[in-house]
């Protein structure tokens, strides 16, 4: 499942995704600020023009944030250790079957609670929706039934994927704390969550916190037992590569959606990941400003994975592929930094792309993230590199 457009963060050894040393921080960072478009896309398509000139590391390091740096290595398939070799064998045996099947009992009991709580009850169709993508508006016990049995449930799958404990941290401001409170009151509840993107895991984890909406592919409308659970969330379905105004009605549906739930208490917050795709969780790439163009609060969140032998980070392998090493993993972290909620001034309501600057910048202090000038198209570059396909066929590859 992909989205377009969330505990101490100070010990880059412990939690893991912080695997970069400060060299390699050094080095890697001129490659990402320092260039402007037009240099970027020529230095992607050089890149990939003879990826056998290029090694893995070169490639790791130009591509930093979305290069995997755990014992797995590149696309999860470097040499392990003896230890490690073990260590993934009885996973394999013993906690793969095991979680497999309990992660699907908790998917289908889930599904069965939707189904009841959907009885004779009409889909609503977002403007641009196809035949069978609508959503499920729910009211009184239906809702009530589907976003309670949905964060626990959520949390129980978590407990599935061996997130035995999750660290959270309400980060305030103490300067600024009186004038938060007088500002709820005043300009309302945020209407949207924004959140670094690092996982699909990420998804379950908002589940757990918030119960939000989000925006999803429109393939996961029609996908079994998911489907109709996304519905019940209130999903806003996309064709993720159509360039038609079918975009221009997904924006008008987020922000009207933002809006209402601005304005409205019991109308569920949208979830939006701004960065548009995942990373190894050390960066923030630019964000998309889809999230800001209702000029409503928004809430930010900084989510990171801690880890010492596999990342649950999902970049430059394959879905099923790190479903297995996830499941097979003993245990697996997870670390939450809810920032105050941002309020716009009167300059970032007017300027969407400033205010997502500005929220971006926030995150990138208070997670301790790296700023990153790369994108979705690079992204697609260095997977086709690392496959060794050309760059023609990288950028007509389907979004993660």
């Amino acid at each position: 499942m992909a989205l377009h457009d969330a505990a101490s963060l100070s010990e880059p050894d412990d939690r893991g995704g912080g695997g970069l040393s400060g060299e390699d921080k050094l080095a890697a960072k001129p490659l990402l600020s320092g260039q402007s478009a037009s240099e970027a896309a020529d230095a992607t398509e050089t890149a990939t023009a003879k990826p056998a000139q290029e090694s893995i590391e070169e490639l790791d390091r130009r591509y930093a944030p979305y290069a995997r740096r755990d014992a797995y290595g590149t696309m999860g398939r470097g040499p392990l250790g003896a230890a490690e070799a073990v260590r993934l064998a009885v996973g394999a045996a013993v906690l793969f079957p095991l979680r497999l099947v309990a992660g699907m009992l908790v998917l289908v009991a889930y599904y069965l609670v939707c189904r009841v709580c959907t009885l004779r009850v009409e889909e609503e169709r977002e403007e641009g929706a196809g035949e069978g993508e609508g959503y499920a508006r729910l009211e009184g016990w239906r809702r009530e039934g589907v976003v309670r049995c949905g964060r626990a449930l959520s949390r129980a799958m978590l407990f599935v994927f061996g997130f035995y404990w999750i660290r959270e941290h309400d980060c305030s401001f103490p300067d600024d704390k009186d004038e938060h409170l007088e500002k709820s009151k005043e300009l309302g509840r945020p209407g949207a969550v924004v959140s670094n993107h690092v996982s699909y895991v990420d998804i379950l984890y908002h589940m757990s916190s918030s119960f939000p909406s989000f925006v999803a592919k429109r393939s996961v409308a029609r996908l079994p037992l998911v489907g109709l659970i996304s519905k019940c969330l209130g999903c806003i379905f996309v064709q993720r590569e159509s360039k038609t105004s079918d975009f221009k009605g997904v924006a008008g549906a987020v922000t009207e959606r933002i809006q209402r739930s601005h304005q409205q208490k019991n109308s569920p917050m949208m979830l939006l990941f701004p960065e548009g795709t995942t990373t190894n969780g050390d960066y923030l790439l630019p964000f998309k400003t889809g999230a800001f163009l209702a000029k409503a609060p928004v809430k930010p969140v900084i989510l990171r994975y801690p880890y010492k032998r596999f990342s649950p980070a999902w970049d430059s392998m394959s879905g099923a592929r790190h479903v297995f090493l996830l499941l097979c993993q003993f245990v697996n972290n997870l670390e939450v930094v809810h920032l105050p909620v941002y309020y716009p001034s009167e300059q970032e309501k007017e300027d969407p792309k400033l205010y997502a600057n500005n929220v971006r910048k926030l995150m990138s202090v208070e997670g301790n993230l790296i700023l990153s000038d790369l994108g979705l198209a690079e992204k697609r570059v260095y997977h086709a590199a690392l496959n060794g396909n050309s760059l023609p066929r990288a950028l007509h590859q389907k979004d993660d």
